[in-house]
């Protein structure tokens, strides 16, 4: 299984790096403006964000609507390669892939902790870094038409829901017998926790989105853009492979300080955009800000809920649904009107995300003070 899910791992997030890398600059080429490419970037996210609802009015999280995800994916990518001379043809297409992505990684994410452990997770997840880094050094060698690149999500997409369906049915038999818990998450009861780890993902919208058009714009080169990227995976790697030790401390601890190192990296952006120095000393901070911030959230949330797979899709469709595409609708309209201050936005946000945990941990100090 170990196996399988590193081969997952490493076509998925294949597939993340054509989209988030090279997606929006072939929009750009198209014509699109910066707002437009905001819209579209926003659909997928929004329908993550909406699609865990229906699980709480009775849909079930199982195998059989993991596999229909995973079909809805593969017309997605088809629907895409047909789609770059339409702007409402890529906005559909964009919904779909959201409706598809909203299920399958979460369900994946939700064995492998079951079958690895927090400590070993990172050891397995790399692969899907190493995925991510490959794609980008290939593809911009071969990026000679906007075509090329969704042809690479095509076949990228299929593949990876060939080994997902594979998965999926080894592992069913175990998680079913494990998720009949009743739903113990409470929302608005939680919600600086959850406002916490989602205002984290609106401050990526300006990085997810625009750091290849914002640092290109300023004179810096795509092959360098690409090189930046890889950086922040190949440091993204590092710390997912020995991040074990540190997730046996204070996950909680860990969020706030990773959020504000957050803060600290897009201050960097903001006030260096034409330096390649500080701009490659803005991505070692990824190391803190995605790999072991997404570690440490996905292990805290396993440990608090009962009802783990829900909380797995919760924070999916929440904070990569709706931050991603309410940081993708901003980072577009600042973009667009302000552009120099595309990553001081981001920088206020992601301490806007440092405070809300902040005030979630002296709500938990509170409550174990009166036990």
């Amino acid at each position: 299984m170990s196996f399988l899910l590193a081969i997952f791992y490493f076509f998925y997030f294949s597939i993340i790096g054509v989209y988030i890398i090279f997606l929006p600059k072939v929009l750009s080429m198209a014509g699109y403006s910066a707002s437009d490419i905001g819209i579209i970037f926003a659909a997928a996210p929004l329908v993550r964000f909406i699609v865990p609802f229906a699980f709480i009015k009775g849909l079930k999280i199982n195998v059989k609507s993991f596999n229909i995800s995973l079909l809805i994916m593969c017309l997605s990518a088809v629907s895409f390669y047909f789609s770059l001379d339409s702007f409402y043809k890529l906005l559909f297409s964009n919904i779909t892939l959201g409706v598809g992505l909203s299920i399958v990684l979460p369900y994946v994410e939700l064995i492998s902790l079951k079958h690895l452990g927090k400590e070993e997770y990172g050891k397995i997840r790399l692969f899907g870094s190493v995925g991510f880094i490959l794609v980008a050094m290939v593809l911009v060698k071969f990026l000679s038409s906007p075509s090329v690149a969704l042809i690479y999500l095509l076949v990228l997409t299929f593949v990876t829901s060939i080994f997902a369906y594979v998965i999926a049915k080894r592992a069913d038999a175990l998680l079913e017998r494990s998720e009949e818990v009743t739903n113990d998450i409470n929302l608005l009861k939680d919600w600086r926790l959850w406002a916490g780890l989602t205002l984290m993902q609106v401050s990526f919208g300006s990085f997810y989105n625009f750091f290849t058009i914002y640092v290109t714009d300023h004179g810096i080169t795509l092959d360098i853009a690409v090189y930046l990227w890889s950086f922040g995976v190949v440091v993204e790697i590092f710390m997912l492979y020995f991040q074990g030790a540190l997730l046996r401390r204070n996950l909680l601890l860990i969020l706030q300080f990773t959020t504000f190192a957050t803060a600290l990296r897009w201050f960097i952006l903001f006030m260096f955009p034409d330096n390649v120095t500080m701009l490659f000393v803005s991505q070692t901070l990824h190391a803190l800000s995605f790999a072991l911030f997404h570690s440490a959230a996905i292990s805290y949330l396993f440990h608090l809920y009962k009802h783990k797979s829900l909380a797995q899709q919760f924070f999916s469709g929440i904070t990569y649904g709706f931050g991603a595409f309410a940081g993708a609708l901003i980072a577009g309209y600042v973009y667009e009107l302000y552009p120099s201050y595309l990553f001081l936005s981001a920088t206020l946000i992601a301490l806007g995300a440092t405070y809300s945990l902040y005030l979630w941990g002296a709500d938990l100090n509170k409550i174990s003070s009166r036990l």
